[in-house]
């Protein structure tokens, strides 16, 4: 926690040292008494100068968008990659979405998947193993 000293928050408030060490003994500005000098928490300054709360940061999040492209996979095989992946999927929250866009003619298979990190890792990791048999 950042604190300030009555000089540093005079400074900040654009006041006389005399007249914040006045604010903080007349208990209008909060303060904490170390030793002989006051330290003044950087929130405390802030609500008493009006200034807005320092935004809170937001949680560092990583999101992936990935899309396989499975060649030479027939109809019955594309219908076992689809049913595993979305077997392993249901019933418990993940945070990964898959779709999945096959072209019967070019016996294509396309597996667009969106998400958190580790559960798109997971899903990518199950579709490595089942191509792989």
């Amino acid at each position: 926690m950042e604190q300030y000293t009555v000089e540093q928050a005079a400074g900040v408030l654009g006041l006389h040292v005399k007249t914040v060490r006045n604010y903080v003994r007349d208990g209008r500005l909060p303060a904490v008494r170390v030793g002989k000098r006051y330290r003044i928490a950087k929130d405390d300054l802030a609500a008493f100068a009006g200034l807005p709360a320092p935004a809170a940061s937001a949680p560092r999040r990583a999101e992936v968008s990935a899309i396989v492209q499975l060649d030479g996979i027939g109809r019955a095989e594309m219908d076992r990659v689809t049913t595993m992946v979305t077997g392993s999927l249901s019933g418990r929250p993940n945070g990964v979405r898959v779709q999945f866009a096959y072209e019967e003619e070019r016996a294509a298979l396309k597996v667009i998947v969106l998400g958190e990190l580790e559960p798109a890792a997971q899903v990518l990791r199950i579709i490595d193993a089942l191509t792989r048999q």
